[in-house]
Parts: C-alpha cells; sequence; structure tokens
C-alpha cells in the first residue's frame, strides 16, 4: 500500500475547506455527514455554501489566514485556481495540517474515499487516485449488499454494550454478538421489525447470554421483477444475499440469480404455464419444510409476487406452519412493458383507468373474463393471455370496443431477447401467430375515451 487507510476523529474539531465554489461544495456535502465544525474560506460562496452559513451549518471566513488553519483536522483546498491552490496548500503545510488538493494528486497526504454510510458502520472504499470508477461500482455493489437500516443496529450494540458487560460472562459474549448481527435480531432489523429485535436483546441480556436456537426460519416471497437484475430492489437483493435457499422458476433469469451468495442452494421448480413440473402444494410444502429447519427460504418470482403469482398460497401455507413470511415487491410487467415503450400506462383525456388481468386462470376457472372491467378510457395490460388472443378480442368487440384500437404485445420484457409488436384488437391473434409469440408477454390494449382520442392515440404512435 502506498496509504494506510484509517478513520480521523471529527468531534469537537474544525475541518477547513478553501474555495467558495462547485467544487468546495461538492467536498463540504461530504462533509456534512461528519460532526465537524466546517469553515469555509472564500471571498464569495456560491448560494448552496451561503446557505448553510446562514443556517449555522458552517463558518465563513472571506480570507485565508494562518490563524484560521491552527489546530485544523483537515484541510481540503478547491479553489479551481493552480497557483492559489498551491499557494492554500503551502500555507497548510506550514500550519502542520493534512491536506487534500483537488485534481493535484502531487500536493495531497490523503484522498478522499468512496463511502458506505450506514452510520456508525463506514466503509471507504480507494484505489490510491489510480481507479475512481471502479471505486464508485465497488461502493454501489455495496450499497446493495448492506441494508439500510443496518448502522442502527450497530448503534443499539454499542449502547447496550456495558449492560453486556454486566449481566453475561465474557466467555459467551462472543457467541451473544454473533447471534445479535447473524441470527434473529438482524433479520428482524432489516425486514424493519425493530422493536422485536430490540425486545429479544433486552431479553438475551437479562437472561445472560443468547437463547438456544429455536429459529423456525423465515420465508421471503421475492419479485425478481420482469427480468433485467438492476430492475430489483435493494430489499430484494438483500434477501437473495441472505438466502440459505432460492427457490425459483423458469422466468426467472439466471443474471439474477448471480446477485444471490454463492453457497446458497438454488432449486428449480420448473413451473411454467400449462406444464407445472413442481404441483403448487409441493412447492407450498418443500418452502415450509425448509423454514422448519431454521433457514432463510427465498421464494423467487418474476415480477411482483402479489401480481398473478400465487402468493396467497404460500402465504397461507407459512402462516399455517407459523412461520414468518413476508412479500417483497418487484416491477410488475405491465410497468416494465409501459416503460419499455417510453409510454405512460394512463393519460388524461384517454385512459384513467388501469386494469391488470389475465387470460389463464386456475384449474376451476381456467377462462377468466379479462375483459370484464374493460371500457372507454381503460388500458388493461393482460398477463399469460398470449394463448387466448382470439377469445378476448371477440370479447373487446362484443362489448363495443372500436376494432381498430391499439394493442401493445410485449414479450420478454427488460430482457435481451425483448420484441415489441403493434397490432389492434381485430388484427391481435393473427400478430401473435406470425410473429411466433409464445409464453412470457403482457398484452396491453388502449379503449380511449373518445373516438377522437383513438385517432389522436393511433396517429401519435406511428
Amino acid at each position: 500500500m502506498k496509504a494506510f487507510p484509517m478513520f480521523i476523529r471529527t468531534s469537537g474539531r474544525r475541518v477547513v475547506i478553501i474555495g467558495g465554489g462547485e467544487t468546495a461544495a461538492q467536498k463540504v456535502r461530504l462533509l456534512l455527514k461528519t460532526d465537524a465544525t466546517l469553515v469555509i474560506v472564500a471571498l464569495r460562496l456560491e448560494d448552496e455554501l451561503s446557505d448553510l452559513v446562514r443556517h449555522g451549518r458552517a463558518q465563513h471566513e472571506p480570507e485565508l489566514s494562518a490563524g484560521v488553519l491552527d489546530g485544523a483536522a483537515m484541510v481540503f483546498v478547491a479553489t479551481g485556481c493552480p497557483a492559489l491552490d498551491r499557494a492554500a496548500h503551502t500555507l497548510a503545510k506550514a500550519a502542520g495540517c493534512i491536506v487534500n488538493v483537488v485534481d493535484q494528486p502531487e500536493l495531497c497526504d490523503m484522498t478522499t474515499p468512496a463511502i458506505v454510510d450506514r452510520d456508525p458502520i463506514i466503509v471507504a472504499i480507494g484505489s490510491e487516485g489510480t481507479a475512481p470508477v471502479l471505486t464508485r461500482e465497488i461502493k454501489t455493489r455495496l450499497e446493495h449488499i448492506l441494508p439500510q437500516t443496518l448502522g442502527g443496529l450497530a448503534a443499539l450494540a454499542g449502547r447496550l454494550r456495558p449492560s453486556v458487560s454486566r449481566n453475561i460472562p465474557e466467555t459467551g459474549r462472543r457467541a451473544f454478538w454473533a447471534w445479535v448481527f447473524k441470527g434473529g435480531p438482524r433479520d428482524n432489523w432489516v425486514r424493519g421489525a425493530e422493536r422485536q429485535a430490540t425486545r429479544d436483546i433486552k431479553s438475551a441480556i437479562r437472561s445472560g447470554g443468547a437463547p438456544e436456537s429455536t429459529d423456525t426460519g423465515h420465508i421471503a416471497l421475492v419479485g425478481a421483477g420482469p427480468g433485467a437484475r438492476d430492475l430489483l430492489t435493494l430489499r430484494a437483493v438483500q434477501r437473495l444475499q441472505e438466502a440459505d435457499v432460492i427457490f425459483y422458476d423458469r422466468l426467472v433469469d439466471t443474471e439474477v440469480l448471480e446477485l444471490a451468495r454463492r453457497d446458497a442452494e438454488r432449486v428449480f421448480v420448473g413451473k411454467h404455464v400449462g406444464a407445472h413440473q413442481w404441483p403448487q402444494d409441493r412447492i407450498n410444502s418443500v418452502i415450509v419444510a425448509e423454514a422448519r429447519k431454521g433457514r432463510r427460504v427465498v421464494r423467487l418470482k418474476s415480477g411482483d409476487p402479489g401480481v398473478f403469482g400465487r402468493a396467497g398460497e404460500e402465504i397461507a401455507a407459512a402462516d399455517a406452519a407459523n412461520i414468518p413470511v413476508e412479500i417483497v415487491p418487484g416491477v410488475t410487467a405491465a410497468c416494465a412493458a409501459g416503460a419499455s415503450l417510453t409510454r405512460s400506462l394512463t393519460q388524461r383525456g384517454i385512459a384513467d383507468t388501469l386494469v391488470l388481468a389475465t387470460g389463464t386462470g386456475c384449474a376451476d376457472d381456467p377462462v377468466p373474463n379479462g375483459t370484464r372491467l374493460s371500457g372507454p378510457g381503460t388500458v388493461t395490460a393482460l398477463y399469460m393471455s398470449v394463448r387466448q388472443a382470439a377469445r378476448l378480442a371477440e370479447h373487446w368487440i362484443r362489448q363495443g370496443i372500436p376494432a381498430e384500437s391499439r394493442v401493445d404485445i410485449c414479450a420478454d420484457v427488460s430482457k435481451k431477447n425483448e420484441r415489441h409488436v403493434r397490432a389492434t384488437v381485430s388484427s391481435l391473434a393473427h400478430s401473435i401467430t406470425e410473429n411466433g409469440i409464445t409464453g412470457c408477454a403482457i398484452v396491453l390494449v388502449t379503449w380511449p375515451k373518445h373516438a377522437a382520442a383513438q385517432t389522436a392515440t393511433l396517429h401519435a404512435a406511428e
């Protein structure tokens, strides 16, 4: 290493920033995360910095002098003028300060890392100035992995340490803290159940140590979104990183699975319309069985688990077994299709109602009436409906939709093989057959409020 990584205490200390423009403001934004007294040295300040001074978050010195630098913990030089930067650097070094001069690495005693802030947990990533783009990429990955609330758990642990020292023998403390940060308390905390986690931790302290393992595990129904892995939520990525076992089907892209921790068991359940290699009852049973072993189970579903994902049956199975279960929402196909088309699914004067429906149902209702809520001013998004296109088009026409009403067929949305086909209600079935569209597709049907709006919509789409 050419630079030794360390953390510099800022409590009760001053940090001086020399410069009053945007470059100085960038450093100030970073330093505002600390509790240091910030001193900005410049004749004139840009508006953002002036506002900070006006509200008492920073002090302003119009002129640089040795007295301003006296006792400063750090000095950042960002005037934008190379000659003035060098002069400020010389003065700061004479005052015995450690200095960072923006964009002049040869004048830097220190560099500012990319920071992942989960105060009091702080992760700093540096490359000794050689690869800032790479450090930002690493920061982005860590932001996905580390729960936003993790710092709160660390802060609680810090407040409880004296109590732990009084009540838990030294020989049991390592096991206690492992339970706090790796076991049930952490799981509850990152799921948003901070009060439950706090109660459990305090109860364990009063009892003299971590409880015997009685963990019944946990089930998370996680929405994988339409396909592209960068459309997953941060919470979805966190659950994949925590999972002991992941059950997924054919609609989940393999790149999404790469976000899971490497040693997680992955089980393909093989579901697709009309041919369930794993019946739903079997899936229900196996995810419950794994959770009963104390494992963290992820049932990974494409789109959103609560939109035609049979989540209700899996929730009922978990509830019957008294196993904690949560839903992690995902981007559903209808929204992804609208985004891919660069189109709003609702539009004033044309469609003020959005209907999510399906053309394929269960054994008791194999061909549900997915058009029954369609009407003037409606966009109907149909899932699992490609094979029912002719029947659905007939229903719409009988309900009074103009035969030339716009239809967008979006297949494999957000994936590399994504396709869009433009059609009308009357040509829907033919367009699907002609373009060889099968399986994973969403059908968007626009029924405008007025015929004039219909004409405008079609012309705008040309």
